[in-house]
C-alpha cells in the first residue's frame, strides 16, 4: 500500500531526527536522558509529525524544511503519554507493547523525563535550525504553547479526569476530546501551513481537516479499547469502561459510534478536496486513521 510506505518512510526520518536531537547530554543524569530516548525512540507510527510534514507539502515545503518542526510536535506527544500513562493519571502499565514510562524508570524519572521532552519541543522549534524566519519560529512556538497547555490538551486532560466524577453528554465528549486529542492535530496541519506561509482560507480548510481528523482518531481509539486485542494495540484494553471513563462509544453504542466515525472521515476528506491530487495522502491518512488495528 502506497500510503503505509510513506507514513513509514515519514516514521524514520522523524526517528532518525530525534535520535540526532536527543544525543548525549554530559550533564545529564544518564537515567534521564535513557527514559527520554526511551519515551520518544522506537515506537509508535508518528501520526502527528507526518500530519505537519504532508501539511507543509501542500505548500511545496520540502520534507527536510518541516522536520524539525515535526519533531518538536512528537516531542510533545511523547511527553504527553509519559504523563498520561502515570498512576495519578491513567494509570496504565503498557505502551507500544512495553512497560511504561514509569514502570520502567519509576516515577519521579517519568515525570522529568516528560518535562525535559516538553521543554525540549521549544527548545527545537525557536532554534534557527527549525526555520530561518523568526516570525515564523515566533508563530509556531505560540501555536504549540497554546495547543498544550491549559487552552488545549493539559486542559482536555483535566475534563477527562473530571468526567470519571460526573456525567458528560455527547457534546460534552466532543468537546473534551476535541482539547485532549484535537489539539495537537489541529497544530500539526496548521503548522504545515505556517511553513508553507498558506493564506487563511487554506489554513482554515487545514483547521476543519484536522478538527474531524482529530475526532476521527479518538474514536477510533475509543472502538479499538472497546473491541480490540491487547496484544495487537500493545495496550491494555477495555479500561475505559472499567474507570467508567465518558467515550462517545459508551455514549453512542459500537454501531453508533462506528457511523459516526465514517461521518468524520467524509468530513474530514471534504475539507481538503479543494486542494486537488495533492491532497490525496492527507485523505488516505484520514480513512487509515478510521480502519486502523493497532
Amino acid at each position: 500500500m502506497a500510503f503505509a510506505r510513506v507514513l513509514e518512510r515519514h516514521a524514520s526520518a522523524i526517528e532518525r531526527r530525534l535520535e540526532a536531537l536527543l544525543a548525549g547530554n554530559e550533564d545529564a543524569p544518564a537515567a534521564l536522558e535513557a527514559a527520554m530516548r526511551y519515551a520518544a525512540l522506537g515506537g509508535g507510527k508518528r501520526i502527528r509529525p507526518f500530519l505537519l510534514i504532508e501539511s507543509a507539502r501542500l505548500f511545496g515545503v520540502a520534507e527536510d524544511r518541516a522536520l524539525d518542526a515535526a519533531c518538536a510536535l512528537e516531542c510533545v506527544h511523547c511527553y504527553s503519554l509519559a504523563h498520561d500513562d502515570l498512576p495519578a493519571m491513567d494509570d496504565d502499565d503498557l505502551r507500544r507493547g512495553r512497560p511504561t514510562l514509569h514502570v520502567a524508570f519509576g516515577e519521579a524519572t517519568a515525570i522529568l523525563a516528560g518535562d525535559a521532552l516538553l521543554t525540549l519541543a521549544f527548545e527545537i522549534l525557536s532554534s534557527p535550525a527549525s526555520h530561518g524566519d523568526a516570525d515564523i519560529r515566533a508563530e509556531l512556538v505560540f501555536n504549540l504553547a497554546k495547543a498544550a497547555g491549559w487552552r488545549g490538551m493539559a486542559l482536555g486532560q483535566a475534563i477527562d479526569l473530571d468526567a470519571e466524577r460526573q456525567d458528560l453528554n455527547a457534546d460534552g465528549v466532543a468537546g473534551m476530546q476535541a482539547l485532549k486529542t484535537g489539539a495537537l492535530f489541529r497544530f500539526a496541519c496548521e503548522a504545515g501551513a505556517i511553513l508553507g506561509r498558506a493564506s487563511a482560507s487554506d489554513r482554515e480548510k487545514l483547521r476543519a481537516y484536522a478538527t474531524a481528523l482529530g475526532q476521527a482518531f479518538q474514536l477510533a481509539d475509543d472502538l479499538l479499547d472497546a473491541q480490540g486485542d491487547a496484544k495487537a494495540v500493545g495496550k491494555a484494553v477495555a479500561k475505559d469502561e472499567g474507570r467508567g471513563k465518558a467515550t462517545l462509544v459508551a455514549l453512542l453504542g459500537v454501531e453508533g459510534a462506528k457511523a459516526r466515525l465514517a461521518a468524520l472521515v467524509a468530513e474530514a476528506e471534504n475539507a481538503v478536496a479543494p486542494f486537488g491530487s495533492k491532497a490525496a495522502t492527507l485523505i488516505e491518512a484520514a480513512r487509515f486513521i478510521a480502519e486502523r488495528r493497532t
